[in-house]
């Protein structure tokens, strides 16, 4: 999907028919007042208040039409500058622009409005020759939105839309608008049952459902196994952590409004804790360490806290509450290279066994123009991101550097995915950090007898478990693969009366041997219960007949076909059991 905001034309193409938009509703709500109506990567947008009007999809077809007519005419986009003053007697009447213009800066001695025929708009620009140019858009959706984004103001009604140079570039977009609608995370959680969120509980702050804790649990045990072979050890810590932990760390300096308010409990200060390391710091002090026990690798699936704006939660994707696939790994400098190979390798291999293709390795590094929100170590930044390049270079993996994007601790590889709609998303980390142990005064006793500081990679492979479950939905348009997925197998007898119980045999069965089955033996017609079964996307279905019950048989059909086979039932759970282990991904 294109970004519109990175490409310069579409860009003015988009601002200015986000003034057509405004025109065409004050033609149809004379009393309509504009706060904003700026570009964004989809298109652009415009908040607006109505008064007592609420906009409908009918409302959203008239303001198109009467966008239509006026594009049809003409006008050119005359753009003029007028003083502070003059602005602030212009615009009078409206409170939304003279708060605009009461907050722009005392340098901005002239201000710019654009006119196109009877309206007139407050705007830095630029803008098109003329609104003819304006041919090729759409209005998407409207949807309510707090002025100024302070769920203490008004509510103000935003409108979507977008447009384009021609036809053919349009409607693409739109058609990838409804595939990322048929892919949504929210929508498919929903009809699927996997998550839920309620104002009791604080936007942000999802609740897995059954359903939806299968999926999560399933994925905790394959990261976990494959940690364990690797040689992590898994610890639990905390939801908290002193103010000091995280002076001590230096984020309250560096990340302090990312966090929840503190809180004082007795004459201790605490907060949510949004990242795990101090608490791993202090479990590796816990004890003296000699250079044969490293690397010390310290897993956790750990539960975090961290403030996002209320505007930019979405479902799983962008939470306030979240488990992240946590780890760190405390290594000698000569352990550096070796171990972030081996970090990279697991990655990769995460990513064959999901199917995932589409993505890049970002190095993130330290601008060497502006050191100041940097650890002061300039031969130890040299050092790390000449180590980090070295070990991608062997491995062969392409990446770019982006400077200026590292942690304040040190360098870090991000790796940006392309999912199936949108745009690219940051799953895996690795980090390097030669700070933080030094700040919680970490040792361990070298070749020589003398203590030394040992370095820190921090790690995520799936990044949150909230997050890349939402990627996953996304990807799969929730049809899991088999491993995955809630309910594996659905048994349907064709009729319960006479074959109900051998349903319940074969459920059973399945049950006893690790398989999530689920028995439908309704009295419901046995097509609106395969259909049912389909809609569900369950990976296996069963038909059992009269002849499925009397050969010890199951008949079933892969979710999206309508052929069926007929297996044994011992065939059929060997089957299952290998596709199952082998975490193969469905076809």
């Amino acid at each position: 999907m294109i970004n519109i905001k990175e490409n310069e034309h579409l860009s003015i193409m988009n601002h200015s028919c986000a003034h057509l938009l405004a025109q065409a509703v004050k033609h149809i709500y004379p009393n309509a007042l504009f706060w904003v109506g700026p570009v964004i990567e989809e298109g652009f947008y415009y908040d607006i208040d109505l008064g007592d009007e609420t906009l409908t999809e009918e409302a959203l077809e008239k303001i198109e039409k009467e966008m239509k007519k006026i594009a049809k005419d003409g006008k050119r986009i005359v753009r003029e500058e007028i003083s502070k003053e003059e602005a602030l007697a212009k615009f009078a009447n409206d409170p939304y622009k003279i708060d605009l213009i009461s907050r722009m800066d005392e340098e901005e001695t002239t201000i710019s409005c654009y006119t196109q025929g009877d309206f007139t708009d407050l705007c830095r620009g630029p803008h098109l020759e003329t609104v003819k140019e304006l041919k090729f858009f759409k209005l998407i959706k409207f949807s309510g939105a707090y002025w100024k984004g302070d769920a203490k103001n008004k509510m103000l009604q935003r409108i979507y839309g977008v447009c384009f140079e021609n036809e053919e570039d349009l409607n693409a977009h739109l058609a990838e608008l409804e595939e990322a609608k048929e892919r949504d995370h929210r929508k498919i959680g929903k009809e699927q049952e996997l998550y839920m969120n309620h104002e009791l509980v604080g936007a942000g702050m999802p609740l897995w459902l059954p359903n939806g804790s299968i999926i999560r649990k399933q994925l905790e045990n394959y990261i976990y196994e494959k940690e364990q072979k690797l040689g992590y050890d898994h610890v639990y810590t905390p939801c908290v952590g002193t103010v000091d932990l995280y002076k001590t760390s230096g984020h309250w300096d560096h990340y302090k409004e990312n966090m929840f308010p503190m809180m004082k409990v007795d004459e201790e200060e605490f907060v949510l804790r949004p990242m795990n390391c101090p608490h791993h710091m202090l479990i590796f002090k816990n004890k003296m360490h000699s250079y044969r026990d490293l690397p010390v690798r310290i897993g956790e699936f750990a539960t975090d806290f961290r403030y996002e704006a209320s505007g930019a939660v979405k479902g799983l994707e962008r939470v306030r509450c979240m488990c992240q696939n946590d780890a760190h790994l405390f290594v000698t400098p000569e352990q550096i290279g070796e171990e972030f190979k081996k970090v990279v390798s697991l990655i990769l291999d995460v990513y064959r066994d999901f199917g995932l293709k589409n993505y890049k390795f970002r190095l993130s590094l330290r601008d060497p123009e502006d050191k100041e929100k940097y650890f002061d170590d300039d031969e130890m930044w040299n050092a790390a991101e000449a180590k980090l390049r070295e070990v991608l270079n062997d491995l062969g993996v392409e990446y770019f550097e982006a400077i200026g994007e590292a942690a304040f601790y040190g360098p870090k590889l991000d790796v940006e995915v392309k999912p199936a709609v949108g745009p690219e998303v940051t799953l895996s980390t690795c980090q390097l950090d030669f700070l933080l142990p030094r700040r919680f005064e970490l040792s361990y006793i070298n070749s020589k007898g003398e203590k030394e500081t040992p370095v820190v990679l921090h790690r995520a492979i799936f990044g949150t478990f909230d997050r890349f479950t939402a990627f996953i939905i996304e990807e799969t348009k929730g049809r899991f693969p088999t491993w995955l997925s809630p309910v594996q197998v659905k048994v349907i007898p064709v009729n319960a009366e006479f074959q109900g119980d051998y349903g319940k045999e074969i459920k059973d069965y399945l049950a006893e041997n690790g398989i999530r089955v689920e028995l439908d033996d309704r009295n419901e017609k046995l097509g609106y219960r395969l259909r049912e079964a389909q809609t569900q996307k369950v990976p296996y279905t069963l038909i059992l007949g009269d002849a499925e019950k009397e050969n010890n048989t199951i008949s079933y059909r892969l979710h999206g076909e309508k052929d069926t086979t007929t297996l044994p039932k011992e065939e059929f759970l060997k089957m299952l059991k290998e596709e199952i282990d082998s975490k193969s991904l469905r076809k």
